[in-house]
């Protein structure tokens, strides 16, 4: 039996959390150093080099700054954007007319995954912004701009509420819109181009673990290496706004590749490849497993 359209949503949005807490703690640390690379790119070489110096100026509890709202961030964005999903895959069998239970392609659903993701981009924002200014908190705290008092969650959403008032949440807006629609339409696709390709003509649902993980990792891989210079442009207006008035996602664009060069936006690229495969594994794997358990009382 099939659940009714509340009892759906419900299970959609409680599946994507579960999805989501078992994202970032199956990534955090390489999501950590990735905005370090993206905001501070002079301070590290490499992934190897950005590894040791966060290990030895704050221990191993400097690739978890950031985690509360990194959970926040993850679950918030994953509960809209599978509540959304379903919600924007009946808009999608409406406009190319097709009947509401029927199957949409890969293509179709990618669609569907990429007008979610505009809807999750208003959940993410806020706890992204958080996010990101916590993780690259030493390095801010170094160059004598930030107290060090300004160090927890509150202290960081005060300072911003302070400083630029409720809209002050929503620095990189822009990027994040961008980022989260193209790249969800590459997420979806590949997740769902997997999928098929690991079902071989059965039926997508009877997919084991394995073919769900590697199907999620293929995800990640194909979201990262569409949305990685625009990720490198958000972090920097989210971090570096804290200084003072930020160049818009044009302004930033242009400033980055005339003083840094082209590659600058590749930043901590290698860090979230790495981070791809476990992280959006887990996310996967607990998204459907969740979901097929709840779905198993109709």
């Amino acid at each position: 039996m099939k659940p009714s359209p509340g009892i759906q949503a419900v299970i959609d949005l409680t599946a994507g959390a579960a999805g989501g807490t078992a994202c970032v703690l199956t990534g955090q640390p390489f999501d950590t150093m990735k905005v370090k690379m993206q905001a501070f790119p002079g301070l590290y070489k490499g992934l190897g080099d950005c590894f040791l110096k966060t290990y030895r100026q704050v221990g191993l509890r400097g690739f978890y700054k950031g985690t509360g709202p990194a959970l926040m961030a993850s679950v918030a964005q994953s509960s809209v954007l599978f509540l959304c999903y379903g919600f924007c895959q009946q808009f999608v069998r409406k406009v190319v007319g097709l009947d509401k239970r029927a199957e949409l392609s890969d293509l179709q659903t990618a669609a569907a995954g990429s007008l979610a993701s505009g809807f999750a981009a208003l959940a993410l924002c806020p706890t992204e912004l958080v996010k990101c200014r916590l993780q690259t908190m030493y390095e801010m705290e170094m160059s004598g701009k930030i107290a060090k008092s300004h160090n927890t969650i509150w202290s960081v959403v005060k300072s911003i509420l302070r400083k630029d008032g409720p809209f002050g949440l929503y620095h990189g807006f822009s990027s994040t819109l961008l980022q989260e629609v193209t790249g969800y339409f590459f997420f979806f696709g590949g997740y769902e181009l997997s999928r098929s390709f690991f079902a071989s003509g059965r039926s997508k649902d009877e997919l084991g673990p394995v073919p769900l993980m590697l199907s999620g990792g293929v995800a990640g891989i194909c979201l990262w290496l569409v949305i990685a210079p625009v990720d490198c442009i958000k972090s920097r207006i989210q971090v570096l706004s804290v200084y003072g008035k930020q160049a818009g996602f044009i302004g930033t664009l242009l400033n980055i590749v005339r003083d840094e060069g082209i590659l600058a936006l590749y930043s901590g690229l290698k860090a979230s490849m790495i981070r791809a495969v476990p992280a959006n594994g887990a996310l996967f794997l607990a998204y459907e497993y969740s979901r097929k358990a709840m779905m198993g009382e109709y």
